[in-house]
């Protein structure tokens, strides 16, 4: 039976002059002479306990030798603080103690359990159980638990059925690298770890399903990034008989559950939706931040025939000049924070950045002397120039430019703190390219998975011009960040064979790959419709988190190791030798070395932060 009365973070006014029991960690002890005052914190929040001399010799003693993170049980009666504090939940009562029982004691942890100690990410993933006492970090942790609540009670309600599909499956390496998993039965053999159910659950609608959802976990083996891990989870949905705006209904449904449920906020449906081209053309991006303005501007008509060879020969080469104008900008940005700007666009193979900056009815910077009063009245009128805005320009091929400026307008919105607080903006992207250019692969490859649906005239141009093709796809978006996506997936053998054709599949190899979902699509398979929302990356916007690693217990680092249990390591020879597997020597010796450094990083920063309890 739980003895607990409540959470220590729960102990309000509500429970003055009741006795109570409590349970949790000790933060912080303050000895005051015959007052000793404690901290009692758990994944609630924190209560202050009182012990003083008239409590009895045994109460102070044990009192005195509590040490931080002791864990500890707390009887005793809830009254008034004499002081309030209006900063914490609890802060108007405080805990008068009868009895204190020491449940376990602490060693001098690595670091102190606050949100805003200093440490190294290694220190705490090596420490990850200590660090999961944050309490930033144990709220982002419930607050994803409360997102997969409202989902699931969602999908009961409208009738989906929840079915798990398996972990071991086969390889299909035309997207992420998979993470592959000997066979011991079948030695040489491996099963790959699934990128995501995809197949399966189109194979579940021609089961006759009709609508399924699953909390799904994904693996890639792909390079990491903040909003990134090699193991993740999926909030996977598909249901027979739909179209576009019947799987966007569901998933406004599930959102605006979510968000009233976990967030407290009603969200407005329908969500606006906006094509690709106008994603790419207005914001610079397919997954545009809409919750702000500073527009993406095409100026290629106004510099056409410049003089300034930089604009009109990039148009003549069949790219284009846009730009964007930051509102107060001309003040805010000296020529060397524009200068840092135009070093970092450099990645996405940007030659450079123009700009000029308009105050008081005129244009300075480098390139003013090639603006003719005509482009000078054009550019006024374009951007509605009212004084004191500095106007980014980059010329060049089109995707360059649009990813150049999608980088600048999303830094100079936060650096001129253009964006809203506590802000939830959605917006639907639809009307995608089928196919996408791969500069690695070195050709098309599909923008969203091989088994989207065409629209009419892309089945057309399958066989003609593929690459002109659109698909039947949707992405969800909120505040710049893609929350998920989803398409019409191809229910009829002969559009499949036409899309695998396109993407440079044989007969043979798309049948040894993809045969058994080719019988199916043969034996009365219904039309579908799909999406899947990312659950971490929800999680962490949601929590307002810069990291998808601050929404899961235990994650990778940057580096897609996990330093608290050494993963991934090497493992017995026995265990080889069984699987009919020879490792070289020299990846033997790269995990140890890997090992051996990042546990010396991590124990030099523990060493560095212990001394804060001294």
């Amino acid at each position: 039976m739980d003895k607990r009365t409540d959470y220590a973070g729960n102990i309000t006014s509500k429970y003055e002059g009741q006795e109570v029991t409590l349970y949790g960690w000790v933060q912080r002890v303050r000895k005051l002479g015959k007052l000793i005052f404690i901290d009692l914190r758990d994944r609630e929040g924190i209560v202050q306990i009182v012990v003083n001399q008239d409590s009895g010799k045994e109460l102070m003693d044990i009192a005195q030798s509590l040490g931080n993170e002791y864990v500890i049980e707390v009887k005793g009666k809830v009254v008034k603080r004499s002081s309030v504090n209006p900063d914490m939940k609890t802060g108007e009562v405080e805990v008068d103690a009868t009895e204190i029982k020491i449940l376990n004691k602490s060693q001098t942890p690595p670091f102190e359990i606050k949100d805003d100690a200093e440490i190294s990410e290694q220190t705490r993933l090596k420490y990850r159980y200590l660090d999961l006492r944050r309490p930033t970090l144990q709220k982002a942790i419930i607050l994803r638990s409360k997102i997969l609540r409202a989902v699931h009670e969602y999908f009961d309600e409208n009738g989906f059925i929840n079915i798990e599909t398996p972990n071991l499956g086969k390889s299909s390496p035309e997207g992420a690298r998979d993470y592959l998993v000997p066979s011991r039965i079948y030695p040489g053999s491996f099963y790959a770890l699934p990128q995501s159910p995809q197949l399966f659950k189109q194979l579940l609608m021609g089961a006759g399903f009709d609508k399924y959802y699953q909390i799904a976990r994904c693996f890639r083996d792909e390079d990491l990034r903040g909003d990134r891990q090699p193991e993740f989870t999926q909030i996977d949905m598909e249901a027979s008989f739909q179209d576009e705006q019947g799987i966007q209904d569901i998933t406004e449904g599930l959102l605006k559950k979510v968000m009233k449920d976990v967030m407290g906020i009603d969200l407005k449906t329908p969500i606006k939706r906006i094509t690709w081209d106008e994603a790419m053309n207005k914001y610079g991006s397919d997954k545009p931040d809409t919750r702000y303005e500073m527009y993406l501007h095409d100026l290629s008509p106004i510099f056409k025939d410049s003089d300034f060879k930089v604009f009109s020969g990039a148009i003549a080469d069949g790219g284009v000049v846009k730009g964007i104008a930051v509102k107060n900008g001309a003040k805010q940005y000296s020529r060397k924070h524009i200068d840092e700007k135009q070093d970092y666009i450099k990645r996405y193979h940007a030659k450079g950045l123009a700009w000029v900056k308009y105050e008081d009815g005129e244009f300075s910077g480098p390139i003013a002397r090639f603006l003719t009063d005509e482009n000078k009245e054009a550019l006024k009128k374009e951007f509605n120039l009212e004084g004191g805005e500095l106007i980014v320009m980059v010329a060049d091929k089109w995707k360059v430019v649009t990813d150049s400026l999608d980088h600048l307008r999303r830094e100079f919105a936060k650096e001129t703190g253009i964006i809203p607080k506590d802000v939830y903006d959605f917006v639907w992207v639809v009307d995608w390219p089928l196919f996408e250019y791969d500069e690695g692969f070195g050709r098309w490859i599909a923008a969203h998975h091989p088994f989207t649906m065409p629209d009419d005239k892309g089945i057309e141009l399958l066989e003609t011009e593929p690459h002109k093709a659109h698909a039947r796809s949707y992405d969800i978006v909120m505040n710049g960040d893609e929350l998920g996506g989803g398409s019409i997936r191809i229910h009829k053998r002969s559009i499949q064979e036409k899309m695998f054709k396109a993407l440079g599949f044989t007969k043979k190899r798309a049948y040894e790959q993809f045969g058994y979902l080719m019988d199916a699509l043969d034996l009365g398979y219904p039309p579908e419709a799909g999406l899947a929302i990312g659950l971490d990356r929800f999680a962490m916007l949601l929590a307002q988190k810069d990291n998808i690693r601050d929404v899961l217990a235990f994650p990778k680092n940057a580096s897609a190791s996990e330093p608290m249990m050494h993963a991934p390591a090497p493992v017995a020879d026995q265990q080889l030798a069984d699987l009919g597997i020879e490792v070289e020597e020299k990846f033997h010796d790269s995990v140890a070395e890997t090992n051996a450094r990042l546990e010396k990083e991590a124990q030099e920063d523990a060493d560095k932060n212990s001394t804060w309890y001294e």
